[in-house]
């Protein structure tokens, strides 16, 4: 679910996280997706021999040029390991051809290995790019393949299988498992109820002049025909009635919830039932707590400073945004957003009828998407900074049935259906000493940073020092600071230390 969209939102749900792109590469999945360079271009396509397989077609143009293919992989290539890659190669013309293999982005010097094929014309060859004959060791996080170097003769080959007998890491491993229940609903009222307004605050101002971006049809209310608890289930119904609130009549209602309850890292798992119809865009999702939305639960309470994307948003769940039983995971941040590329669907069998728990794994080092306890895309960017990772702070859950905007045209007779909610439960590690938990609320961002340095806390700051890596203390100030300007210093690292009363933290900075 967005806010304030002025891109178009064109999911590509045969996406598959970057960070699944692992050995072996046999494109059966429709992953391992290859740059290009020089004029070539690549897709995957089916096999000229099995058109049930898939292979990824390595075009080379008439171009003199160098030109190639490359993926980054997150397993590395290792040659101490293994010092052999294998691959299927398959040309169209009678031509002989050489491949080459290069590794780069490695703990050695960039290698490659080439390989003459004879003409072999529409069939495949099986070919072994031996590293050890050129020395090759370390680990290389880069695959390149070229295909005639130099050649003005265009043409268009297929290759498949490519392996270095490594085994392939589960690309969804967490890396914290979180076991602590610290923040529930369990919906536990068996007559009908209203939502327990000491978790869950209604949203109910649209704040694109009185109604929601994306070309959304609905009002959010704060009604018991919107949103109740009855059976031991939250139901947030969406309902086809004219509805005229801040000055606008739309022809739809529903109900978004904000939680009153903001985290830093932890495990969300929401066991939910989705509406059916057309139309309906259902969503678990957080935000930054630091959006200034107007009417957003936490921008009422003072702490609205950050537009959005640059305060984060984690999409654990949405559907409606493609084929019915979709649903699909999203990450915005200031580096993509809108019609974002961190993206990925699951497709279902029956979610309307069927429960499934809608999960999120986030950590200070990435975040995993999950459905029934299945891992099916993970973020972790190389670098985490502003634009890649503004999730070392808190976020803040967001319940919500939408009506069409993205979700496409609304069915002429859908008449009302609702998300239905077994329970929310958040999920951290409790087990710190006092000292932890007094350092874990304190936020430094950015961090790199070249200019300033943001500290954010509820906690009452009396001082804060910043010493260099000699000891020696650059800067110092009074009182309840919490933005410091450090565009004047060197590049490097500094200790950043913080005083509340007769207690204090140090985070370590990097000025970049």
């Amino acid at each position: 679910m967005k806010i304030n969209y002025t891109l178009a939102l064109l999911f590509s749900f045969s996406m598959v996280s970057l960070f699944a792109q692992q050995m072996p590469i046999d494109f059966s999945d429709n992953s391992h997706t290859f740059n290009v360079w020089g004029g070539s271009t690549f897709a995957i396509v089916p096999s000229p021999t099995d058109a049930s397989n898939p292979t990824g077609e390595f075009f080379r143009s008439s171009s003199a040029l160098e030109q190639g293919h490359y993926i980054d992989l997150s397993q590395p290539i290792d040659l101490d390991a293994e010092d052999e890659i294998t691959l299927r190669f398959y040309a169209f013309d009678p031509s002989a051809h050489t491949v080459v293999v290069k590794l780069e982005n490695g703990t050695n010097p960039d290698i490659e290995v080439s390989v003459a094929v004879p003409s072999n014309q529409n069939n495949w060859s099986d070919l072994t790019f031996d590293f050890s004959t050129v020395g090759g060791s370390g680990a290389y996080s880069r695959l390149v393949i070229r295909i005639d170097d130099g050649s003005t003769v265009p043409g268009a080959f297929r290759i498949d299988d490519i392996n270095d007998n490594s085994v392939p890491s589960d690309p969804h491993e967490l890396d914290v498992i979180y076991t602590d229940l610290v923040w529930s609903d369990e919906f536990d009222s068996s007559v009908q109820a209203a939502v327990d307004d000491t978790k869950w605050y209604h949203q109910t101002f649209g704040p694109n002049g009185g109604q929601w971006f994306n070309g959304e049809e609905q009002h959010y209310t704060d009604r018991l025909d919107n949103s109740f608890v009855e059976n031991g289930f939250l139901n947030v119904v969406a309902k086809s009635e004219t509805l005229t609130q801040d000055g606008v009549t739309l022809n739809y209602t529903s109900a978004r919830l904000n939680s009153k309850f903001a985290f830093t890292y932890g495990r969300v798992d929401v066991r939910a039932k989705l509406p059916a119809g057309d139309g309906t865009w259902p969503a678990i999702w957080t935000l930054g707590k630091n959006v200034n939305e107007t009417g957003a639960y936490w921008q009422t309470q003072g702490f609205g400073t950050t537009t959005w994307p640059a305060c984060g948003e984690l999409d654990i769940m949405e559907h409606g945004l493609g084929a019915t039983n979709h649903v699909s995971c999203a990450i915005h941040t200031p580096s993509s957003f809108g019609n974002t590329i961190n993206t990925q669907s699951f497709t279902l069998s029956d979610v309307a009828n069927d429960f499934h728990i809608y999960s999120m794994n986030w950590s200070p080092n990435q975040i995993t998407f999950m459905i029934d306890g299945v891992g099916y895309y993970t973020y972790n960017p190389a670098v985490k900074d502003a634009d890649t990772w503004p999730f070392d702070l808190e976020q803040y859950l967001i319940l919500n049935v939408a009506m069409g905007g993205f979700a496409g045209a609304i069915d002429p007779g859908f008449i009302e259906s609702p998300m239905v909610i077994d329970y929310v439960r958040v999920y951290q590690n409790t087990g710190l000493s006092i000292d932890d938990v007094f350092e874990a609320r304190f936020s430094v961002y950015p961090n790199p940073t070249s200019d300033y340095i943001n500290i954010e806390t509820d906690e009452t700051i009396t001082h804060v020092e910043l010493y260099n890596t000699l000891g020696q203390r650059i800067i110092q100030r009074y009182g309840s600071t919490k933005r410091i300007n450090v565009g004047d210093l060197k590049s490097g690292v500094y200790i950043l230390k913080i005083h509340s009363g007769d207690r204090s933290i140090t985070k370590r900075v990097l000025l970049d």
